[in-house]
């Protein structure tokens, strides 16, 4: 389903250019709520020996992801599109399963946030790839929310990896 096309856009894309960026932005826009959700999901529910470090860990991840959040939907509407950031569009529109764990151990709730990130850091480098010839400053924006992104990534595995390397899985 291709988006109404904006009235207007930003100057150097057309409607039609204006309106493919954002249904890309869209998108980004549904998972990094949902991983913000996510995120305090797991900063709520959490337990056992680890919990503090990881409890204490996410809210500035939750954080970070919420400016993010802004700045994708300042941009969808910077392009002439409107923002859609309601609970049942992202349902709607969601292609991952919602996140499965509830009260249990940081490294059950790690190991599974792992896979989040690994998923929603995919999405978004595809995103980036699919900008990169459409509009520089979008691209520029979802690369800086990779290196983030990606930095949480490794905060998470972190708490996961042995010295060997190797990732615990739960």
């Amino acid at each position: 389903m291709s988006p109404k096309l904006p009235r207007y856009t930003v100057p150097s894309l057309t409607p039609e250019q204006g309106a493919e960026v954002a249904e890309i932005l869209q998108q980004r826009l549904h998972a990094l709520n949902d991983l913000h959700l996510t995120l305090k999901h797991v900063h709520w529910n959490v337990v056992g020996p680890h919990f503090i470090g990881v409890h204490e860990m996410l809210d500035p991840q939750v954080d970070a992801v919420r400016v993010m959040v802004d700045q994708i939907a300042e941009r969808i509407a910077t392009l002439g599109v409107v923002p859609v950031g309601t609970p049942g569009a992202l349902v709607a529109s969601r292609t991952w399963d919602d996140y499965a764990l509830g009260r249990a151990p940081a490294i059950q709730h790690l190991a599974a946030l792992d896979d989040v990130y690994a998923g929603v850091i995919t999405a978004h480098r595809n995103a980036a790839d699919a900008t990169a010839k459409l509009d520089d400053v979008t691209n520029d924006l979802l690369i800086g929310h990779l290196h983030d992104l990606e930095q949480f990534h490794w905060f998470v595995r972190a708490h996961l990896e042995s010295t060997s390397g190797a990732l615990t899985e739960s």
